[in-house]
């Protein structure tokens, strides 16, 4: 199971920086304007062997004055209900403010394990985490986001407070993964129940009635799989405007679980803006995918022209990765829905194609000879050798060549489709990495 730590405090501590720093990136905008986008504050880290997802609270609400206090309580209640760690974060330079206090008081009646990280402690002005105790949430950590200093403690506490996998909770590992996304509504609890035959799910036409990951194990009309269901969320009084964060954080916790996604699109709805956040969810895991036109009975234009054009908007919104199957059905009528299945089994056997070695130089080379990649400064890039790496998860092709740093996006596109055009990918992403030979 993917492991979900989650960063909550006050505006302004640093959570982003932190989010930043334990991420590795700079994609979490550092900014004071709240709302800026969205499928930002989640990003992957790894540390002592421990692969952990890591999401910014911060960023999904409005901070505006006025519901200050409700929005933080919104997202300390997400964290506590979805996290493995939690991470509370305070500013060692203004001390315990009567916000942090309000947090702590939540924070204090949960059994999550809590970390109080007292950031900004960067320069060497002595500033002492020692009041932080009153929060009554055990030893403060001083870290500073901004130089990185005391985050690698931060790390080691953090994976030593993980939970232990136990070895009944773990599907045998050799059979695929196929999990059911998409945003709320999308019927993806009703395609559970076309595939399984019986109402194990509750469906209901509230978005957002499924709880947990479930692993189905799925084994009849020759298939062999579990389904991961984590339709995603409970209905809370409260929840309506942050529905959208937790489908989204359910969906991170069965796409990091899967092999292959099977995205719900509703037929009846076209593609909205959550459909491409899932669908980049999808892309950062590098899952196979599988898109489902859900509710397609409730559509009266059925021509093959409408068909097409529905196919080309997704792809047109899902570019430049095209090369994934798209089957119209029903979950209700339970019409194509075992197509959907066939597919994605496709989709895993694809995952795990090789190529011979001697058969992928002679049919790339050729490739390569008829559009060579472009000089740069007079420099001719040779390629001389590929090859398929086998333990990769994905498809992963080593082009071993002189000037690796020349080849640009445009020419791996060019390789990866070429690639495409000679053996059956389908569903699945490819990596492209150029090695100085």
């Amino acid at each position: 199971m993917g492991k979900l730590i989650a960063i909550v405090g006050r505006p302004n501590v640093g959570k982003s920086t932190l989010f930043n720093r334990l991420t590795g990136t700079r994609s979490a905008i550092v900014d004071d304007t709240s709302g800026t986008t969205r499928d930002r504050q989640y990003g992957k880290t790894e540390w002592g062997g421990e692969e952990m997802s890591v999401v910014d609270t911060g960023g999904w609400v409005v901070n505006s004055e006025d519901i200050f206090e409700e929005e933080i309580n919104k997202q300390v209640a997400i964290a506590i209900e979805e996290a493995d760690v939690i991470l509370f974060v305070v500013d060692v330079k203004n001390g315990i403010t009567d916000l942090d206090d309000h947090v702590a008081s939540i924070l204090r009646r949960t059994k999550k394990p809590i970390i109080v990280v007292a950031n900004k402690a960067d320069d060497n002005t002595y500033y002492s985490e020692a009041e932080f105790y009153a929060l009554g949430l055990g030893d403060p950590m001083a870290i500073s986001a901004i130089t990185g200093s005391g985050t690698g403690d931060l790390l080691d506490k953090i994976v030593s407070l993980l939970p232990k996998e136990s070895e009944e909770d773990k599907p045998e590992d050799n059979l695929p993964k196929f999990a059911i996304v998409g945003r709320p509504n999308s019927g993806k609890s009703s395609i559970i129940n076309a595939f399984v035959g019986e109402e194990r799910n509750i469906v209901t036409n509230i978005a957002g009635t499924t709880r947990d990951s479930i692993y189905t194990r799925y084994n009849k009309f020759g298939f062999d799989f579990y389904l991961v269901d984590t339709a995603g969320i409970r209905k809370k009084a409260k929840v309506n405007e942050n529905i959208e964060f937790y489908s989204v954080l359910r969906s991170i916790r069965a796409i990091e679980n899967s092999d292959v996604c099977i995205l719900m699109i509703d037929a009846t709805r076209g593609i909205e803006g959550q459909d491409s956040n899932i669908f980049s969810l999808i892309q950062k895991n590098k899952k196979g995918l599988v898109v489902c036109v859900n509710k397609w009975d409730l559509v009266v234009d059925k021509s093959p022209e409408s068909i097409k054009t529905f196919e080309n908007a997704i792809r047109n919104r899902f570019a430049p990765f095209t090369d994934f199957p798209i089957i119209f059905g029903s979950a209700l009528t339970k019409q194509r829905i075992l197509k959907v299945l066939e597919k994605a089994v496709e989709v895993h056997n694809n995952r795990n194609r090789t190529v011979p070695t001697s058969v992928l130089n002679n049919v790339m080379h050729e490739a390569i000879e008829a559009y060579p990649p472009p000089a740069n400064k007079g420099k001719y890039v040779k390629i001389k050798y590929i090859t398929m790496l086998k333990e990769a998860g994905i498809p992963t092709f080593l082009f071993f060549c002189n000037l690796p740093q020349w080849v640009k996006e445009p020419y791996k596109r060019y390789l990866e489709n070429k690639i495409r055009e000679n053996w059956n990918f389908t569903g699945t992403p490819i990596n492209i990495f150029m090695r100085e030979k």
